[in-house]
């Protein structure tokens, strides 16, 4: 990255620049009216066929047997049944460790794994004929759970760990020690719009794909070995997803793979979209994690040392655990620093559907297994958790993390948890919810103020770079085109603000456009929170290069010096006079033959981690936020109602602080599902039973909190060199209803003070119920 442009990162931009404005989404308009064009929405050409994927409804894993789909071919509309057989490329659909098939052979290994897939000529004929299908499988089995896993020492990577010193010996000497088993389920991703694809055949066997995901460079990849070609004979476009959440990173693979190959065989194109039912049982979830967690401990309640052993049920195979898991032990510290430390992680393999990324990547998993930790030992020392908490935070003489980075802004964590207990009143409103608690014996409130350090890089390093294409027309008009994705967050909505911003122009002059391989190649996921710092990055430097240009052509035109030349406002001005248009400034350097075109490529800088000697730096900077929640318990009915929430979260200088609040907000309300009302059940067999929204609960609009109060943190801005120095702010609101939980968890503890609730997560009425009983019976977590 030049230096002028690090250097013009390191302040807040001006007032008359559209970066830091609260702009509304660029295509808020279409969504609420319904004018917003998904990939089910394009039009379909004349002979358009319809794929539906064909699985065994009942077996969840052993050897297949027989395959007879003489009845699926016979059926009204079917113009082709494909098997692995028909497959001219490489049968795999993995992100990286080549062990999912897109279409299995020779045994299955979980419920709804596909063996076949119909192309008809309409969707419902196509559904219709993919259930007479008969297909017998010796069925074995199954390993479900992660205790089965255990049980059975099966994994699908090997154990990982951060050490520092001696924790176990230390833990055995401390006067004072917690011992506590957590355990926490998965989540559905629960996208609006269900994993789709729409592939066209080209000349020459080239495909068009277009695809409802976050990685198009790896969709791209992936149905080029499917059908046997070069990538570079594989477009695949994105210009909006209805949701992702991770589920759409590496699972739309497989969908991408299904689509081209029908078109591939039959020439015409050829559409997949899932039914709902079959997108929940077909593809990955959040990862569920069983957590063993020790600690040692003085009078105060300061850590001396801490033993966290992580088991997460990865699924029938790796897809993207290894990044995943090593986050969770990445964020297994949340804000606290531990003298002596050991984190563990078994990746367990299981009989179920591969879990996959989402929002957080297992981050939220982490760190709540530490928040556990906190709460014990308040509640064993009768302390209040957030003075425990801040007793443990980074500080300056303890700001290193157990994988060796250091946490240079504890300052700015202290400040900010600081601001929200003063804010949200924590003090007095802890003693009204004890004063509460006395009075009442069936409703028992509680209330939990806890924070957030979430950090910002992909920790596989190489996907921490971007590239952007910039148009700068004759009329004075942008065409932007960059390797993010849009999912709803509002990407690329900030990304043309920085674009407006730094080409002098106003953003309705800026084109964004639908993400495509063929215009920008070798992108990274839009992912681990990195989409705008990556992104707007490139197309910044992207446009410092025309702008460059036009300067040095200008400056010899018209005799000034570049130092006097300015673009702002779609003028140019010399001496902050206007000279002329921008866009009679392009046609002016058009006609003297000057390059208006440029693509921009930033790699972040200063990370570096090396994963098999566990030292480095894996992460640019820190997020941070806090969050205060107040919620009553009905401990007759195991109900749940949180009451208020207050919010402060750290974004350094905001591109656009109605998007970051949107995220905040609408990434608490996902939180608060995954921790309270979203339970994935899976029978002993290994059937998925939780596959539609009538048994599967996300929040409603009335979960949201009555109370519910966000505030952008004031920052100085971000010290680590990101665009305007900004911070990212996708991924780190999920964990800030941690706080929610653990003042469930305070409420129940207040019916046996001293006692650690048995609370499991979510924390459903039933599971309310179940640590009610348990703490009124003496037994503890």
């Amino acid at each position: 990255m030049s230096t002028d442009l690090l250097e013009k990162t390191k302040g807040r931009v001006s007032s008359s620049h559209v970066v830091g404005k609260a702009l509304e989404h660029d295509s808020a308009q279409k969504h609420v009216s319904g004018k917003a064009t998904y990939v089910d929405d394009i039009i379909e050409p004349h002979g358009t066929l319809h794929v539906a994927p064909g699985y065994e409804a009942d077996a969840v894993c052993g050897r297949i047997t027989k395959v007879d789909l003489s009845a699926v071919r016979g059926a009204p509309g079917v113009v082709a049944v494909l098997d692995a057989s028909d497959i001219p490329g490489v049968n795999d659909c993995s992100p990286v460790a080549g062990d999912d098939p897109v279409l299995a052979t020779d045994r299955i290994v979980f419920h709804g794994q596909l063996i076949f897939l119909v192309v008809a000529e309409t969707r419902l004929q196509a559904r219709k004929a993919a259930r007479l299908a008969h297909i017998e499988v010796e069925e074995e089995t199954p390993l479900v759970s992660v205790a089965d896993a255990l049980k059975a020492e099966q994994t699908v990577l090997p154990d990982y760990e951060f050490r520092r010193g001696s924790p176990e010996q230390t833990i055995a000497q401390s006067e004072l020690t917690l011992k506590s088993r957590l355990e926490m389920g998965g989540q559905e991703h629960f996208y609006l719009e269900g994993q789709v694809a729409f592939a066209f055949p080209g000349e020459d066997g080239d495909m068009l794909v277009q695809s409802s995901t976050q990685h198009p460079t790896e969709v791209q990849h992936t149905v080029a070995k499917v059908l046997g070609l070069d990538d570079g004979a594989v477009t695949v476009e994105v210009r909006r997803m209805g949701g992702a959440f991770g589920g759409k990173e590496a699972q739309a693979n497989q969908w991408a793979a299904l689509a081209a190959l029908a078109a591939h065989a039959t020439g015409r194109p050829c559409k997949c979209r899932l039914d709902r039912d079959d997108d929940m049982i077909l593809t990955g979830k959040r990862h569920d994690f069983m957590v063993d967690l020790a600690a040692g401990y003085d009078g105060s309640g300061k850590i001396e040392a801490v033993q966290i052993d992580l088991h997460s049920r990865c699924g029938c195979s790796a897809d993207l655990s290894l990044g995943i898991n090593d986050r969770a032990m990445f964020h297994s510290d949340n804000s606290y620093y531990y003298p002596q430390v050991l984190i563990r992680s078994k990746r367990l393999k299981t009989n179920t559907v591969s879990n996959t990324a989402f929002r957080g990547f297992g981050g939220p998993q982490g760190m709540l297994s530490c928040e556990r930790l906190m709460d014990g030992i308040a509640i064993q020392l009768g302390l209040d958790p957030l003075d425990v908490r801040k007793a443990n935070f980074y500080r300056e003489d303890a700001n290193t993390t157990p994988y060796g980075q250091s946490v240079d802004e504890y300052d700015v964590l202290a400040k900010l948890v600081d601001q929200l207990e003063r804010s949200s009143d924590y003090r007095a409103r802890r003693k009204a919810v004890e004063a509460f608690n006395a009075d009442n014996t069936v409703l028992k409130k509680g209330i939990a103020l806890t924070p957030v350090k979430f950090g910002i890089a992909f920790t596989l390093t190489h996907l921490n770079q971007a590239g952007a294409l910039l148009h700068l027309y004759r009329d004075g008009s942008v065409h932007l085109n960059h390797g993010g994705t849009e999912m709803g967050q509002g990407l690329y909505q900030k990304v043309a603000q920085i674009a407006a911003t730094e080409m002098g122009v106003s953003l309705s002059k800026v084109k964004i456009t639908a993400t495509n391989t063929s215009k920008v190649a070798n992108t990274s996921p839009t992912a681990a929170s990195s989409g705008a710092d990556l992104n707007g990055m490139a197309t910044a430097i992207a446009c410092r290069e025309i702008v460059g240009r036009l300067k040095t052509f200008a400056a010899g035109h018209f005799e000034v010096s570049e130092e006097d030349i300015t673009l702002r406002d779609d003028q140019m001005l010399i001496g902050g006079e206007p000279k002329l248009s921008i866009k009679a400034l392009a046609h002016l350097a058009y006609e003297h033959r000057i390059q208006m075109s440029s693509s921009g490529f930033y790699k972040t800088p200063e990370i570096v981690w090396d994963r098999a000697q566990v030292k480095g730096h894996p992460f640019l900077y820190y997020a941070y936020g806090a969050s205060c929640s107040e919620v009553v318990i009905d401990t007759l009915t195991g109900e749940m109602k949180v009451e208020r929430v207050d919010v402060l979260h750290d974004v350094g200088t905001s591109l656009n602080p109605a998007l970051d609040m949107g995220q905040i907000e609408g990434g608490f309300v996902q939180g608060m599902g995954w921790l309270t009302t979203e339970e994935l059940w899976f029978d002993k067999a290994g059937h998925l039973k939780t596959h539609a929204p009538s048994t599967y609960k996300i929040p409603t609009a009335s979960d949201v909190p009555e109370i519910f109060n966000v505030a952008l943190y004031e920052s100085e801005g971000n010290p680590a060199p990101t665009i305007y120095r900004s911070k990212a702010v996708g991924e780190p609101p999920l964990m800030l209803p941690i706080s929610v939980f653990c003042a469930i968890n305070d409420a129940i503890s207040s019916l046996n003070k001293g006692v650690l609730p048995k609370l499991d997560a979510p924390a459903t009425p039933e599971a309310i119920l179940k640590a009610v009983k348990a703490i009124k019976a003496g037994e503890g977590a």
